[in-house]
């Protein structure tokens, strides 16, 4: 019996042969450490791009039945990606359900030696040592106030206390809303417009903003569209994030 990044007990069996992800980082964590380990995988699990799994639905709404069927050793989610209800009835079915919780860029480390750990084996993977090297080194960037919509109708922001803030921190970039209460709060675009910022940083996901969707609404505040997946993913991506994230906000 191990506890997982929130205290639960998990009981990893000695031998794990067969993991179902349903959370799109932890996927291609899993993927490029023990190639044929997953046997189940959300449809928004884009990397690596010839994931050969069967699709368990969505990181939101998982297809728990399906999950079922394909009997894992262990199911790996995330507080902040899956619903509660979801992973309760998936122990409540009888499976192992090993959750993880990341809010910095040195948690996602720790999460990640974990799960890798429970699920994988002790030999922490290449990838992961290039990644805590990147971010080791990694210097900060001119400075700038920035406000960093991840939604829109309605418009939600990165607040307080997340993942995607302690990455921006880090290459020197400074969150307007990162001492709101809420850590995803909705706030009207009149509000967000208002506010003063040097940059408007648009992810592609979880909403795709575009070039021709999302930085009009801010102008004249210039807008940086950045990958959604070296700014909110914690895995293989981290190890190229610094570099690339660096090149899109300037």
């Amino acid at each position: 019996m191990m506890d997982d990044d929130l205290g639960a007990p998990v009981r990893v069996p000695v031998t794990v042969g067969r993991v179902v992800s349903i959370v799109p980082s932890l996927t291609e964590s899993l993927a490029a450490t023990r190639p044929g380990l997953l046997v189940g995988a959300t449809d928004w699990c884009t990397h690596p791009g010839d994931l050969g799994v069967v699709r368990v639905g969505g990181t939101k709404n998982p297809d728990l039945e399906g999950i079922q069927r394909l009997a894992p050793d262990l199911v790996v989610a995330n507080e902040e990606e899956n619903r509660p209800d979801d992973l309760r009835a998936l122990r409540e079915a009888g499976l192992n359900v090993w959750v993880t919780r990341v809010r910095t860029v040195p948690e996602a480390f720790t999460s990640l030696r974990r799960m890798l750990a429970v699920a994988c084996g002790p030999e922490v993977p290449g990838w992961l040592l290039d990644a805590e090297k990147a971010w080791s080194s990694v210097s900060p960037g001119p400075a700038q106030r920035v406000i960093v919509p991840i939604w829109r109708r309605p418009w939600m922001v990165v607040g307080r206390d997340t993942f995607t803030g302690d990455v921006l921190a880090r290459l020197g970039q400074f969150n307007v809303f990162g001492d709101h209460a809420e850590r995803y709060p909705k706030i009207p675009l009149d509000e967000l417009r208002s506010v003063e910022a040097d940059l408007v940083v648009l992810p592609d996901e979880p909403y795709a903003f575009t070039r021709g969707d999302g930085p009009e609404a801010f102008e004249p505040v210039p807008a940086a569209l950045v990958s959604g997946r070296h700014l909110t993913w914690y895995g293989p991506s981290l190890a190229q994030a610094p570099e690339i994230l660096r090149r899109q906000l300037s």
